[in-house]
């Protein structure tokens, strides 16, 4: 098996592109059941934002593995798989790798250095391992991924180099409002993760008076509590929008909660953050006078979504060592069948040799037989334990990959294909 990452991403695609593409939570566990149900397909982990959609898989081979993938991905978002495929990247064994510890990392996000994708990442994570779709491969995938990402932020000044989105996008939402956001007045839609994320970033800004909507009202009641903020419901919003400057829209909304007659009928200036994907403003609504819509294409082209490189270089090279090392791992997986053949060899050769022992020497005894027995197995313990711990130190260097086939070649050891695929991950580039 080998790992593969497909995904489409704010460089990629348009929020049009991005907001059919995108899962919602209900319909995680569905997809994962259909993407490990496909023939290439035997782990997969989806992970879907508001500006990227990806599935990391590891799969049986490249091509077929691409194109189970890209039909599901298809199906699911009603988006022709070769219209689909424009707005895709792929990425394959040391490639994959290496673009799952740069996203975990912030290093690939809209804005460089936010750490709202480790969270996300590892949401991913538990629902693949709530419905068993991701194996041994993705598991410790998914596991040192979490790791570079914390290392990252623990150990450099990554979380400097940018801001978040929700911090980004309200920069740009002071520039319309020509100040500072003190003392604005603003309304939160949506009390999921994102809302909780702008509402504690409005909070520190200073905005006041805050408030916080939410179809579920007890959420947005929970959430307004914990940050001195008010709640209303959900049917009050039109009232509510004739009496704010800034509203933040993060909902999981598959319609528009924002469509462009509401918006007209609060008959003031307002700067709208659409930070939702699928959008929760209606794409209608963009030129209406005196409303400035921010959502994540023009968020994308901000100059804070670029921050200077030189600053992300210590991360860089985290992320170039934490490559190396999780293609040790697999190098060393590589060995494992190999290693437990000639062990299984050197066993069934002691207990032949036993064999014809006890049928030359029947006089022996229990106690004699046990004895010969135990001491052919250490005999052949001692010698094959400092080989089988070199070759596995050996088989973790770069270039290691051989030995696996030079152990099966030496003894003649018969390692079925299945065992391999399934136990020894590949590590070479795509075919």
């Amino acid at each position: 098996m080998n790992l593969l990452s497909i995904g489409a991403s704010y460089r990629t695609a348009d929020v049009a592109v991005l907001e059919r593409l995108a899962i919602g939570e209900p319909s995680v566990p569905g997809l994962l059941q259909r993407l490990v149900a496909q023939p290439y397909v035997g782990e997969a982990v989806v992970v879907s934002t508001c500006n990227r959609v990806e599935v990391y898989a590891a799969v049986s081979g490249f091509h077929g593995g691409l194109g189970d993938i890209c039909n599901v991905l298809s199906e699911h978002s009603g988006i022709p798989a070769s219209e689909l495929a424009g707005h895709l990247y792929v990425h394959y064994g040391e490639a994959a790798v290496r673009h799952s510890f740069r996203v975990s990392a912030g290093l690939d996000s809209m804005v460089v250095g936010e750490a709202q994708i480790l969270g996300q990442l590892r949401d991913a994570y538990h629902a693949a391992t709530e419905v068993d779709s991701a194996g041994r491969l993705l598991h410790e995938l998914m596991q040192q991924t979490l790791r570079v990402g914390k290392r990252a932020h623990a150990e450099t000044g990554i979380d400097r180099a940018g801001q978040s989105v929700v911090t980004a996008a309200l920069d740009l939402a002071a520039e319309h409002l020509g100040a500072d956001l003190a003392g604005r007045s603003a309304l939160v839609i949506g009390a999921g993760a994102m809302g909780a994320l702008s509402v504690a970033t409005l909070t520190r800004a200073g905005v006041g008076p805050l408030r916080i909507t939410n179809r579920s009202h007890e959420r947005a009641d929970r959430l307004a509590e914990a940050y001195g903020a008010v709640a209303v419901r959900f049917d009050e919003l039109d009232a509510v929008l004739k009496e704010v400057d800034l509203v933040v829209c993060a909902t999981a909304s598959t319609v528009p909660v924002l469509t462009r007659q509401r918006l007209e009928r609060a008959g003031r200036e307002l700067v709208v953050l659409d930070l939702a994907v699928p959008r929760d403003v209606a794409p209608d609504a963009a030129g209406l006078p005196g409303v400035h819509i921010i959502d994540i294409d023009s968020l994308a082209t901000s100059r804070r979504a670029h921050p200077v490189a030189a600053e992300t270089a210590a991360v860089e090279q985290i992320v170039a060592t934490e490559v190396e090392n999780f293609l040790g791992w697999l190098r060393g997986a590589e060995i494992a069948p190999t290693v437990a053949a000639l062990r299984t060899r050197a066993e069934e050769v002691v207990s032949a040799e036993m064999r014809k022992l006890i049928a030359r020497r029947p006089d022996f005894t229990e106690e004699q037989r046990g004895d010969v027995s135990r001491t052919l197995h250490r005999v052949v313990q001692q010698l094959l334990h400092s080989p089988t711990v070199r070759v596995r130190q050996l088989a973790a260097e770069p270039g290691g990959d051989q030995y696996a086939a030079l152990l099966r070649e030496l003894f003649d050891l018969d390692v079925p294909l299945a065992t391999q695929a399934n136990a020894v991950p590949e590590i070479g580039g795509k075919p």
